[in-house]
């Protein structure tokens, strides 16, 4: 091969058509690098390959993000396992590992009333997966039922559901928001069917199984949806104060003390006058 075949401005060329935008950009200062201090060809190839790995994996994972919907605030690393001493945080980090529930589609619920940080943990756990490599969508219940109820009526239903194959994990958050009364939910039910030990959910719910039936068009299909999610499940019962109602009873206290405080240093100023 002639020395022509070398000109960097070729160079810059097939990098950009072999779609290696990390090697194009680092490979002059590596070179640089190579001639200075002696460099093997296979130490200048392999340094140059594990940017461009690297790279290519830091993007996969931004987009990944960006997809998945979630709250970029709500990690693990912000989640006070304190507030709710009933979930292991030993448990948790294991889930976020991904890797052997995640391989059998099994599912994750997490019941407890409002406010108590379910779609927080539920979200925490999302990140640590796409951290970890795997592809998460974060949606709420309802809004999922009502784009699957307007697939359906389009005879695109089998479509969507293949669309969401592509996801490791789903986190329906809020399933007790979505009633039969405002959509047909059975379409809830074909998404759950259909990702039965193949892909994994996670579900947060302010109510037990049993009011499930609000939800779902009738009972058999409470009890066949039900009957699949626990097959392969774990449960996490996040029984505790609202965080929401605790952190302005907090404040309200704070008021309370601080006018306190204020009215008492007043009349210690009225009584030295």
């Amino acid at each position: 091969m002639s020395n022509a075949a070398y000109d960097t401005g070729r160079l810059a060329l097939m990098l950009n058509e072999l779609r290696l935008p990390t090697i194009a950009r680092l490979w002059p200062e590596f070179a640089q690098r190579s001639d200075k201090e002696g460099w093997q060809a296979t130490r200048l190839l392999g340094a140059l390959l594990e940017h461009e790995l690297a790279e290519r994996a830091k993007r996969r994972i931004e987009r990944h993000r960006a997809e998945s919907h979630l709250d970029p605030a709500k990690t693990l690393a912000s989640f006070d396992f304190s507030m709710v001493p009933m979930v292991s945080k030993a448990h948790v980090v294991a889930l976020a590992t991904g890797d052997s529930w995640l391989e059998k589609g099994a599912t994750v619920l997490l019941f407890g009333p409002p406010g108590v940080g379910k779609s927080h943990l539920g979200s925490a756990i999302g990140h640590a997966l796409i951290d970890a490599g795997y592809r998460v969508l974060f949606t709420r219940t309802s809004e999922i039922v009502q784009k699957l109820q307007a697939a359906r009526q389009s005879l695109q239903l089998p479509s969507a559901l293949a669309k969401l194959d592509r996801f490791d994990l789903i986190i329906l958050d809020d399933l007790s928001y979505a009633r039969k009364d405002q959509a047909e939910t059975s379409v809830l039910f074909e998404l759950i069917a259909e990702r039965y030990e193949r892909r994994s959910l996670l579900i947060t719910a302010n109510q037990p199984f049993s009011g499930w039936n609000d939800v779902f068009p009738d009972p058999g299909t409470t009890v066949a949806a039900i009957d699949r999610l626990v097959h392969h499940t774990t449960i996490f019962e996040m029984n505790v104060e609202s965080y929401r109602r605790r952190a302005a009873s907090d404040k309200q206290t704070g008021r309370r003390r601080q006018s306190s405080s204020d009215n008492h240093h007043e009349g210690a100023t009225t009584m030295t006058k």
